[in-house]
C-alpha cells in the first residue's frame, strides 16, 4: 500500500473517500449511561462540517466507537464521498483507538471496492497520529483466505493522511515512513503464521526468514540437525526428535558499524510450526490451529525486518528454534530426562510443554552469542489465555528497570501486556526429584511456572518472557482486523529496539 502526506484542506482534496474521524465530547458523570451524545468531528474545515451538520443535528452521528457513516458527493468538497467514523469518548481517545479507526476505514472501504482514499489526522496531525494511522491501515488491508479458489482480491493501494496547513512536513513523512516499516513487517508475520504447516515446515520458515534477511541486509546463518546435536541442545532437539521434518536454527544478526559492542539485545522465538502435543497429545477439537504455535519465532523474523529498515543504534540478534512437536516412535515421552544446552536435567512431565523446551536452548545461545539483555516470545500456556483473556499478553521480568523501558515502549506501539510475576515462591513448583527441574509444573499457576522454568536459562541477564498465546490468533472478524493471525509483538519489538539504542 502507498502513503502519501497531503497538507492543507481536506475539502479541497481530489479523493474516493475523505475519512474524518468522530469523538464524543458528552460527558457522563457519576456514573451516568446516558444516550446522550455530543459528536465533534475531528477537522474546522468549514465545508465538512456544512456537509454533515444535518446528520449530526438528526442524532444519526454519535462518535460511538467504529459506528460509520458514509455520504455520498458531499456538498461543495471536491471528495466523492465521505466516510465519518466514530472514535468513542475524547477524552479517552488515543493511538490505540485511532489504529482500530484507520484499519476499520480501510475494511469497510476495500469491501466496496475502493482502491484508495484520504485519512484526515485528528488534532495537530502530530507523528504518533500520522504512524497510528498508517499502521493501523496496514492491518486492516490483510486478509487470510489465501487458497479460496474464488478469492476476490480486495486491497487499498493507496491511502492519503490529510494533515492541516502549518504542521511539520518533514517529521510526519518521517513517521509516515515508520509506520509504513512497521505496518509492512506485522503484515510479514501474519503472513508467515497464516500459512498452513504442510506450507510452513521449519524448512521453509528458515527460508522464508533468509529471504527477507537478504532483502534488508541482514546477516542470516541457518542451521539444521548436525548443528543442533554439535551445540548440544538437548532440549531443543528432544522435541524435535519425533518429527520426519528437520528442526532448523534460525540465527539474524543485526550489526550497525557504528554501535558498540554492547549491549547487545536478544530476540527469541519459539517456532513451533505445528504442535500436536507430541505423545502427551492434545485433544483434535481446535487442534488446527496450532499451525499457529510458530506466531512467537513469526514475530521475532517480523521484528528483525523491521528493525533493519528502522536502524537504531543498537546491536540485536534474532534466534528462532523451529520445529514441529509430533507423536511417533522417536518422539520423547513423558518421563525421559533430556539435557539442555546449558547443563541443566529437564524430566519431561508433558511432551505439550515443548515450548519452553525450544525456548530455554535458544535463550542460552543467545547468551553465548553475546546478548546481554534477552525477549523472548512465545505461544507458550492456555494458563496465561484463562488468566489475561484474549485482550492482554503476559509480560514477566526479571530485571524491573528493562521491563520499565519496554513498558514505555508499550505506550507507542498500543499492543496491551499485563505484567505477572516470577517470584521465588514459584520455584518449588518445577522442582524435580530425579533431575534439576521438570518441564510442566501442573495446573495452577500454569503461566508463571512456565516463565519460571524459562528463568532458570536466563541466570542474571536481564529478560522479559512475552507469552502472546492469547493474541496471537484473532477468533473473530473485528471491524478493524479479520480473524486469523494478528502479528502481535512486532509493534512493542521495534518501538522497544528504538528506545532501547536510544537509552
Amino acid at each position: 500500500m502507498k502513503t502519501t502526506l497531503h497538507i492543507g484542506s481536506p475539502s479541497q482534496l481530489e479523493t474516493e473517500c475523505l475519512v474524518v474521524p468522530v469523538l464524543d465530547a458528552a460527558e457522563n458523570n457519576n456514573g451516568d449511561q446516558s444516550d446522550k451524545h455530543d459528536p465533534r468531528l475531528q477537522t474546522s474545515d468549514k465545508a465538512v462540517i456544512a456537509a454533515t451538520g444535518d446528520l449530526i443535528a438528526a442524532g444519526e452521528v454519535t462518535g460511538k466507537m467504529v459506528e460509520i457513516t458514509l455520504l455520498h458527493k458531499p456538498a461543495d468538497m471536491k471528495a466523492k464521498r465521505l466516510l465519518l467514523i466514530g472514535g468513542g469518548k475524547a477524552k479517552n481517545f488515543s493511538s490505540y483507538e485511532l489504529r482500530k479507526l484507520a484499519g476499520a476505514a480501510v475494511r469497510n472501504l476495500k469491501a466496496k471496492d475502493l482502491k484508495s482514499f484520504a485519512f484526515l489526522a485528528p488534532g495537530s496531525g502530530a507523528e504518533d497520529a500520522v504512524k497510528a494511522i498508517v499502521e493501523g491501515a496496514f492491518v486492516g488491508n490483510f486478509d487470510p483466505d489465501y487458497y479460496k479458489s474464488d478469492r476476490k482480491e480486495q486491497k487499498i493501494e493507496e491511502l492519503v493522511i490529510v494533515a492541516p496547513h502549518g504542521a511539520n512536513q518533514r517529521s510526519l513523512k518521517t513517521a509516515m515512513e515508520q509506520g509504513n516499516i512497521i505496518g509492512e513487517a506485522q503484515n510479514f508475520t501474519r503472513d508467515l503464521v497464516n500459512e498452513p504447516s504442510n506450507r510452513m515446515t521449519p524448512t521453509v520458515l528458515a527460508d522464508r526468514a533468509k529471504q527477507m534477511c537478504d532483502e534488508v541486509g541482514l546477516q542470516c546463518e541457518i542451521y539444521g540437525p548436525d548443528k543442533i546435536k554439535e551445540l548440544k541442545m538437548g532440549a531443543f532437539w528432544s522435541v524435535a526428535q519425533g518429527s520426519d521434518e528437520e528442526p532448523r536454527l534460525i540465527v539474524m544478526r543485526y550489526e550497525p558499524s557504528r554501535a558498540r559492542k554492547k549491549p547487545v539485545l536478544g530476540l527469541v522465538g519459539k517456532g513451533v510450526t505445528f504442535d500436536t502435543g507430541g505423545i502427551s497429545i492434545k485433544p483434535a477439537d481446535g487442534m488446527e490451529k496450532m499451525k499457529y504455535d510458530m506466531a512467537g519465532g513469526a514475530a521475532m523474523i517480523g521484528a528483525m525486518r523491521a528493525i533493519a529498515q528502522l536502524k537504531p543504534n543498537v546491536r540485536v540478534i534474532g534466534i528462532v528454534c523451529a520445529t514441529e512437536n509430533m507423536p511417533s516412535g522417536k518422539a520423547q515421552k513423558p518421563g525421559d530426562v533430556q539435557i539442555a544446552m546449558s547443563g541443566k536435567s529437564i524430566e519431561i512431565i508433558n511432551t505439550d510443554a515443548e515450548g519452553r523446551l525450544v525456548l530455554a536452548d535458544g535463550l542460552h545461545y543467545a547468551q553465548q552469542l553475546g546478548c546481554t539483555h534477552l525477549i523472548d516470545a512465545a505461544t507458550l500456556t492456555g494458563a496465561c489465555v484463562v488468566a489475561l483473556g484474549m485482550v492482554n499478553a503476559g509480560i514477566f521480568a526479571n530485571d524491573d528497570d528493562f521491563y520499565k523501558t519496554f513498558n514505555k515502549s508499550l505506550q507507542k506501539s498500543g499492543e496491551k501486556m499485563w505484567r505477572l510475576p516470577v517470584d521465588e515462591e514459584y520455584r518449588e513448583v518445577i522442582k524435580s526429584n530425579i533431575a534439576d527441574i521438570v518441564n510442566s509444573g501442573g495446573r495452577w499457576g500454569g503461566a508463571v511456572t512456565a516463565a519460571m522454568f524459562l528463568k532458570e536459562f536466563v541466570g542474571d541477564t536481564p529478560w522479559i518472557h512475552l507469552d502472546i498465546a492469547g493474541v496471537a490468533w484473532m477468533e473473530d472478524n473485528k471491524p478493524w482486523i479479520a480473524k486469523g493471525p494478528s502479528g502481535f509483538a512486532v509493534r512493542s519489538l521495534a518501538e522497544f529496539a528504538c528506545d532501547f539504542a536510544e537509552k
